[in-house]
Formats: C-alpha cells, structure tokens, sequence
C-alpha cells in the first residue's frame, strides 16, 4: 500500500488551520503544521511535502514572498495559498510566481479537496514529464558518449595503421601523437617520446630544418629527409589551428629510384638517337668539301639538314612531355611571369620583325612571384607566344596581357591569324594533332599545345582557347598564386 502524501500547513488562524486539517484527514492525507518560518524551513529540508498551503499572511509576513524565497530553494513543490477574500492584486501576484492556486472561505471540505488534488496531478503530470525528460536526455547523452567513444577507436586505428608517418607538435615543439609509422621511420619509442621536444630526440638533420623554417603558411612546403640506410622521405609541415604543427611524412624511396631509372633512360635516348643524326648533319656538311655540289644536290642537303632539325626538335618535344607526365617535374621557385614573358619576346624578336607584326602587351604592375618550374613556364611562353607569331600573316598584330585576379595569374595571347574551327577546338590540345585549316608549309609536329597543357596542369592550372575562324584565337592560362616567397631578414 502507498504512503500517503503530506501536506505541509502554514497557517497562523488557528480555525482554519483545524478546519484544513480535518479536511486532509478525511481525504487520506498526511498533514504536517508550521508554526513559523523557521519551523516551516525546517520541514522542508528534513520531508518531503508534496504540498504547502501558506497563509496570505503567516508569521507577520507577506504569504507570497515567503513563497517566493521557498520556491528558489524548493522549485517542484506546488503552493496553495490561503486568504480571506480574493483580492485582484492577490491572484495577479499568484500568477506572477506561479503558484498553484488560491483558497477563500466560504471553504468546504470538497472545495480543499479539489483543490489540493488539482494541484498534486499538475505537480505529478510536470514531475512525470520532467522525469521523461531526464531519461531521454541521459539516454542520448550516453548514446552519443558511445558513438563518440566508437568514433575515437576508429580515428585511433586509422591514425595508428595510417601508411604515411604522422607527428602531431604542439606550439612549442612537443610532440603530442606520434604513429609507428614514424616511430618506425625515426627509430623512436611511442612511449618515451611523447611530450618530449621533437627536436630533442629526432637527430636527423634534415628534420630540423624543416621544423626552424618560420613560414607555415606555405601550402606547398616539404623537406626531403635522408636515411642512412638509403632511403628518402619527403616531410610535410601543416599548421593546426590552436594545436600546433602536423608533421607528415612519405616514403619517397621508389620515386627516387623511378627518377634515376628516368635520367638513365633520358640519357641513353639522347646519347643513342641525336648521336647518329649528330652524324648524318656533320657528314651532310662535310659533302660539299668532297666537291662542288649542283643546285639540286644543294636542295637535296638543304632538306637533309631540315629534316634531322624536326627530328632531334620532335625527340626532344617527346622526352619533355613524357618526363612532365610522369610527375617528375617537381622543381619549383618563385619567378616573375612577366619576366619570362619579356625574355621569350626577346628571343623572338627576330621572327616579329621578320613578319613586320605588332606586338602589344599590357602588364599589371606589382604582379605576385608565382611558385613554379621557369624552365617550364619559358616552354609555354615560347609555345604559345611562337604560335601566335608563326601563324599571324604579315603584318598582323598580337596583343599579350598579365594581370592578378583575387589568388589567380591570368595570361592571355590572341592573334589574328586564321582561327580554329569550332568543330575541332575540344582537340587542339591533343598530341599530334594540328588544325585542318593550317598551311602545310607552316612546320610543327602538333606537340607544342600538348606541352603547354600537360605543364600547366602540373601547375594545378587551365588552359583553354576561345577562336573564331578566319579571324584568330586568343589563349587564356590560369595559374594559382599559391603564396608569396617570405622577405629577407622578415621576423
């Protein structure tokens, strides 16, 4: 059988407080009686009353601020309140607190019946609702504490199973996580490393050069490191907001050896193709030595020389496209793009004047150093700048630009030569591939826009061209301003 619910009484008329009394009786409830406010305090923190019936005034003092200062201690607990006659200002500061409700005589013992029931099912039906509550949100703050406990054991296994070496620092160069990959890389102990300086247990020289360089924000920044035993990582320094440093490194061993394996092939093609067509030119100048030459004979030479030129020239166009696309174009520095522009229109200054074309530029000042290979970007400066020259009719005009764009250079060369048809301006930049329209005495063996393609999207840039036939095309090249080369004597 359940306990039957107390009801406290705070009640300084001695007739009501009996009257209330005997009414809860009779309902089958248990009473308990304050005399004062340090009796009624008391009660409070000794039981557990599931209601209190206050007097509007009870020993000497305002009902409801009594009330009032109960609640913040007690704030589940339902209050009636008891007054003699029902005052607006009274209910208007019942409902200001909140409170359960009121009571004004004439009272019945049903009227005080039904209204501590009313009360005790609003305070059970809140009690019950905020009970639902508290299970729901601990059952889902467990849940989520599960799915981020399962989240951790997968970021746990995939950092420690992760192929590439990882070091988490922290600003001051401690090291915060290290994988076995790197422990294995480095010959370090997880264990005994971990809080430590990184520069106070990795003796790689290389390493630490890498970790003093004081431009972070560079997103291109890695450093090879060398083993003794041959191998060779290549180390990647990231910056992490509020944490440190992420040091993550790749063995780079085997594309060391592909690179070798590469130069040894570039070299024995050089050496093993332009050393017989070396020959056959050195022989074709020598024939005239053996005797006068007729006219033809000098033609036939003459064609002879031009051919070996196309040949060694195409040789030299395949080498350099394939070595770009198998990655092994990896240098990179800063340079001037209108630097390199302005020593490819010195190199062709001679075919400019020998077309009698003209030649306008337009280059924003204070352009930003781009991070690039110059020996590539000399190609498609030649390239692209050459086609234009070669395919414009005499006394044509070619217009070149430079300018920034928000974190893009913007290159664009146009000429007025014969146009692309559009038909065929989705394959202009296909290997061996050259316009319908061209004149077959024009010479190009259809690489160049290939190259030029194949580098700028090594440059994490794009290449397109916009023509219009029999009126000229302009190509456009974006390439990314990935960050700015650090001044001299910069803190």
């Amino acid at each position: 059988m359940s306990k039957p619910e107390l009801i406290l009484l705070a009640l300084d008329d001695s007739a009501i407080l009996s009257l209330m009394e005997r009414a809860l009786l009779s309902g089958k409830y248990e009473t308990a009686i304050a005399k004062n406010t340090q009796s009624l305090s008391k009660i409070l923190q000794e039981s557990t009353p599931s209601l209190l019936m206050i007097g509007e005034i009870f020993d000497g003092r305002d009902g409801l601020k009594i009330a009032k200062e109960l609640l913040e201690r007690f704030p589940t607990i339902p209050v009636l309140v008891y007054a003699v006659e029902a005052r607006p200002e009274l209910i208007k500061g019942i409902l200001r607190l909140g409170l359960s409700g009121f009571l004004v005589p004439p009272l019945r013992t049903s009227d005080i019946l039904d209204s501590v029931e009313t009360s005790l099912k609003n305070a059970h039906r809140v009690g019950d609702w905020l009970r639902r509550e508290l299970k729901r949100t601990t059952a889902s703050l467990q849940k989520r504490a599960q799915i981020s406990e399962a989240e951790r054991l997968r970021l746990e296994s995939v950092f420690l199973n992760i192929h590439d070496g990882v070091m988490i620092l922290d600003q001051q160069n401690h090291i915060l996580l290290i994988n076995p990959s790197m422990c294995r890389a480095f010959g370090l102990d997880e264990k005994t490393v971990t809080g430590k300086p990184v520069l106070g247990v990795v003796s790689y020289p290389d390493l630490p050069a890498l970790l003093i360089r004081t431009d972070h924000n560079d997103p291109l920044q890695y450093h090879e490191v060398s083993f003794a035993d041959g191998r060779v990582g290549n180390a990647q320094l990231t910056a992490i907001h509020d944490v440190g440093l992420a040091l993550t490194m790749q063995d780079i061993t085997y594309l060391k050896e592909m690179d070798r394996i590469r130069s040894e092939f570039v070299h024995t093609v050089s050496h093993d193709l332009r050393s017989p067509l070396t020959s056959v030119i050195g022989y074709t100048e020598l024939v005239e030595r053996a005797g006068t030459l007729n006219d033809l004979q000098k033609d036939f030479l003459n064609r002879i020389q031009d051919s070996v030129q196309q040949i060694t020239a195409l040789i030299n166009d395949l080498l350099d496209i394939g070595s770009i696309e198998a990655g092994f174009d990896t240098r990179r520095e800063f340079v001037q793009l209108e630097g390199i522009l302005r020593y490819t229109l010195d190199i062709l200054q001679g075919q400019v004047t020998a077309k009698q074309l003209v030649v306008k530029t337009s280059i924003s000042t204070a352009l930003p150093a781009l991070r690039a290979n110059p020996i590539r970007l000399r190609q498609v400066m030649d390239n692209v700048v050459g086609n234009a020259i070669k395919y414009s009719p005499p006394h044509g005009e070619i217009e070149i630009s430079i300018h920034a764009e928000a974190d893009q250079m913007i290159l664009q060369v146009s000429d007025n030569g014969p146009g692309i048809p559009v038909s065929e301006q989705p394959r202009i930049f296909d290997k061996f591939y050259r316009g319908s329209n061209i004149d077959a005495e024009i010479e190009g063996s259809g690489l160049g826009l290939a190259i030029v393609k194949t580098i700028v999207e090594s440059h994490q840039g794009r290449i397109w061209v916009e023509s219009v036939e029999g009126k000229g095309s302009s190509f456009f090249i974006v390439l990314p301003i990935l960050s700015e080369p650090a001044t001299v004597g910069k803190k």
